[in-house]
């Protein structure tokens, strides 16, 4: 018998716990800034949202909603849907998706590798299409369904109140002046935010989203003219900046060819939010320490035009 057997760690024990890194080159004529980012592909499903998709399903199961026999229902813009057929997959559950067809292709190769069953919405609809045929496919047949709901569900918020934040106060040693992070679900912001405010009040929570309800920005809402999920509460930041779609893109190229970072897109958004900060403390004679979260990798996104485009 071996002595020292080898453990190794389970699927869902891989997620969290991402590396935070100090991005040097975005800030470099800028002393006194720091910029720090959770890469959070480094998750086993490739995004953040392993997280709220392992809190919902452990949650769903503890209260007896997710049984043999029902599939997990949810609407998705891709990243939440790849999480959740990762989990499924693995810990035996069908996975049924709503989101729209216009998700990148990427996206789209990773949920059939997992087997997910997806339900198909028309993109001009976006990320509000899911939700309602989402909602449609549990109204008609609850019986079939767990309807996760990440949008209204606590689990969601929770998994960053657990895991994210306190996972940058230890990283930090709780010594930064900003935190920010874009605004799909709102689940990353609302419930990193609760927990750091709880640390220092002090800290500025800087919230991001689109600049128009016709944005490029895949898993974003454009929150006045979306329908709003339950979880969001407006008066939690402490400021909201609205990015556009080409800033965000050209965010994306500068951060591959100056830091070698292939991000996504959302995380690319809120980058283009982070150096206006940056800049703002900057003139302003302060020093700024700064945290974001990057919820993806390119790498899902390089079908993407802005790519090729000089």
């Amino acid at each position: 018998m071996n002595p020292h057997p080898v453990t190794g760690v389970t699927l869902t024990e891989r997620i969290g716990n991402t590396p935070l890194l100090r991005l040097e080159q975005a800030v470099r004529e800028l002393p006194g800034i720091t910029l720090l980012a959770k890469a959070e592909w480094v998750n086993p499903g490739g995004s953040v949202k392993d997280r709220p998709a392992a809190s919902i399903v452990a949650d769903a199961k503890a209260r007896g909603l997710l049984t043999p026999g029902k599939a997990l229902l949810d609407a998705t813009s891709g990243n939440t849907g790849i999480a959740y057929a990762m989990l499924g997959a693995a810990l035996n559950f069908p996975v049924v998706l709503a989101m729209p067809r216009n998700v990148s292709p990427e996206r789209k190769r990773i949920l059939s590798a997992y087997g997910a069953q997806l339900e198909w919405t028309d993109p001009a609809e976006g990320p509000d299409g899911a939700i309602r045929r989402a909602r449609e496919l549990a109204g008609n047949a609850p019986e079939r369904y767990f309807y996760a709901d990440q949008y209204s569900n606590d689990a969601n918020w929770m998994a960053h109140y657990r895991g994210t934040g306190p996972e940058i106060l230890a990283q930090t040693g709780g010594r930064f002046t900003h935190f920010v992070a874009g605004m799909g679900t709102s689940g990353t912001f609302m419930g990193t935010t609760r927990r750091l405010k709880e640390h220092n009040p002090a800290i500025q929570a800087v919230c991001v989203q689109p600049d128009s309800p016709l944005h490029g920005l895949e898993g974003m809402k454009h929150m006045e003219s979306s329908m709003k999920p339950a979880i969001y509460n407006p008066h939690l930041a402490d400021r909201m900046i609205e990015v556009a779609t080409e800033a965000a893109y050209a965010m994306a190229k500068r951060m591959a060819r100056e830091e070698g970072l292939l991000v996504g897109i959302s995380g690319a958004a809120a980058l283009v939010a982070c150096l206006q900060i940056a800049r703002e403390e900057f003139a302003a004679g302060r020093e700024a320490q700064i945290v974001t979260v990057l919820p993806d990798s390119g790498e899902r996104y390089l079908s993407d035009r802005f790519w090729e485009e000089p």
